[in-house]
């Protein structure tokens, strides 16, 4: 199960619909070993497309270098998908290399008749994709 902030879930909704019809990317780091996402670190879609997201390589170094120095490491990935559901596309799968990380998507497409946006968690573990519960609170 996935726990995190109402804050957090604002911010990575905020970042969804601000780069919209792009997919928005980024990451939630945390203390290493805490499974506790803590700082929102919005990334620049390198890809710069409504199907498609890629994090830039010099970027995404200098984030882990940064994240290493803190003793954090990668709680949340999240990412959007703009004209279908929150679920994990083929690519995403194969893109997926943190065994740890909660795999969030924001679909910014109402696909589900649901409302304005869809905010679903998954792991994904050699290609495996489980979806898992998300508990919003308030604080920690």
């Amino acid at each position: 199960m996935l726990t995190i902030t109402q804050a957090l879930v604002d911010q990575i909704v905020a970042h969804a619909r601000k780069d919209h019809p792009d997919e928005a990317c980024g990451v939630v780091a945390g203390p290493a070993g805490s499974d506790r996402p803590e700082r929102f670190i919005p990334m620049l879609n390198a890809a710069m497309s409504p199907t498609f997201y890629e994090f830039d390589s010099g970027d995404l170094l200098k984030l882990y270098r940064e994240m290493d120095d803190r003793d954090e490491e990668p709680v949340v990935i999240y990412h959007s998908h703009t004209a279908t559901e929150a679920y994990p596309s083929r690519t995403d799968i194969s893109y997926a290399n943190e065994p740890g990380a909660h795999y969030v998507l924001v679909s910014t497409a109402d696909t589900d008749a649901a409302g304005e946006f869809q905010f679903r968690s998954f792991r994904i573990v050699e290609g495996e994709v489980t979806e898992e519960e998300v508990e919003v609170v308030e604080a920690y």
